[in-house]
């Protein structure tokens, strides 16, 4: 069958142009009139010779607006997938004088982490398959392709030269992230001398929730209080739930048989206790907590910084989270593509402010340093921490 590049262009545009027109979540569309900005971008978008620069158009068009969670998605071609892969040994490196690499950490379960194909932090990488290392060359030129192939490094060792066989992995995004909340969970250690746990929330999904229900027990077990980590949140939906654990209020306490011999006079030495695994449907912290967010912080991850300052649950601690606050959904096109549309707004009730736009500005600003991570340090992690012991003293 045929299909009409210019007329289908047209419907794409009508429909993805009504859909906004009657589901935006703000009527008066942040201050715009969108039907002038239709005037202004339909003619160049239907101008455009190939559907990727017909998208551009159509999104700056949206762009106007001025509003998160939106945009025009138009189907994928195998010639749009990326084909080629680099190899990741997953270790970190910084040159020499003669240009060959330093190894200067190793991450936790990467090639470079296994036995077979250890690689130690001091090591140098002089070739990559036979390929010398040197001022003039990319290591990542003889990566390319290798995932999950087996290649050949030579390194060199205390002065002593050495092959290492190792099979890189494609991605260590995983591995990267369990590293980082591992050294953040060893910095809240030291920092705290041991007086507080840390728990990092990876995104609003019911994963992340499972995973947050499991290690809350752990982390905080034999702690005054724990520091609750939303940096690097993207978002999802599960702050409500967040909340029922951590703003939970002991209403009562329990003596069960045979904690007290004289039940009358020893009963209010049982005062903190409550049986919450049985009549609670989640876990319960109810010891003190504090929380971080910054810049990375989005959506219901801002939702759950916003909500964390209203319900008085303890103290913020970062910097203000991005301010893309909307529920968003969409709806399928002619061609496949998708409109994708914010539908509902969120708006703080203490202050009544709208969260899109109006980022969760934390209680305590801080901000890391650019070399925090190269001196082993988290300056913000280590504000918390102070703030949340003076709050214990």
């Amino acid at each position: 069958m045929d299909i009409d590049y210019n007329v289908e262009s047209q419907q794409i545009f009508n429909e993805a142009w009504k859909a906004i027109k009657d589901g935006f979540y703000d009527p008066d569309f942040h201050g715009q009139d969108w039907d002038t900005l239709r005037k202004k971008y339909e003619t160049l978008a239907l101008n455009a010779s190939t559907r990727t620069d017909f998208q551009s158009i159509f999104n700056w068009m949206l762009g106007q607006i001025n509003a998160s969670h939106m945009g025009l998605y138009r189907v994928e071609t195998r010639e749009d997938l990326q084909r080629e892969t680099t190899g990741l040994l997953g270790v970190e490196l910084e040159p020499t004088t003669k240009g060959t690499l330093k190894v200067t950490s190793v991450v936790p379960t990467m090639p470079g982490d296994r036995s077979a194909s250890e690689i130690l932090v001091g090591d140098i990488i002089t070739a990559v398959n036979g390929n010398s290392i040197n001022k003039s060359t990319n290591i990542y030129e003889f990566l390319e392709g290798t995932a999950n192939e087996k290649i050949y490094l030579e390194i060199t060792r205390g002065g002593a030269s050495k092959e290492v066989v190792i099979r890189p992995k494609s991605s260590n995004r995983t591995e990267n992230y369990n590293a980082w909340v591992k050294e953040r969970k060893r910095l809240t250690e030291v920092y705290s001398k041991g007086k507080l746990g840390y728990i990092h929330i990876q995104g609003m999904n019911w994963t992340s929730f499972e995973r947050f229900e499991r290690e809350l027990t752990a982390a905080g077990l034999g702690k005054q209080g724990i520091v609750i980590d939303v940096r690097f949140n993207g978002g999802g939906w599960t702050t409500d739930y967040l909340m029922a654990v951590l703003n939970v209020k002991q209403h009562a306490y329990t003596v069960p048989r045979g904690a007290a011999k004289n039940l009358e006079a020893e009963h209010t030495k049982f005062i903190n206790h409550y049986p919450y695994s049985e009549r609670l449907p989640l876990a319960a912290w109810t010891k003190p907590s504090i929380a971080l967010c910054n810049q990375n912080s989005y959506s219901n991850a801002e939702i759950f910084s916003h909500a964390y300052k209203t319900l008085d649950i303890g103290t913020l601690v970062g910097v203000p989270t991005f301010g893309a606050v909307i529920s968003t959904g969409g709806t399928g096109l002619i061609d496949g593509s998708y409109i994708r549309m914010p539908f509902r707004g969120w708006y703080v009730k203490a202050t009544k402010s709208n969260m899109e736009l109006g980022p969760a500005v934390p209680d305590i600003v801080v901000y890391n340093n650019p070399d925090d991570k190269a001196k082993h340090r988290d300056t913000q992690l280590k504000k918390a921490v102070d703030e949340l012991l003076s709050q214990l003293k």
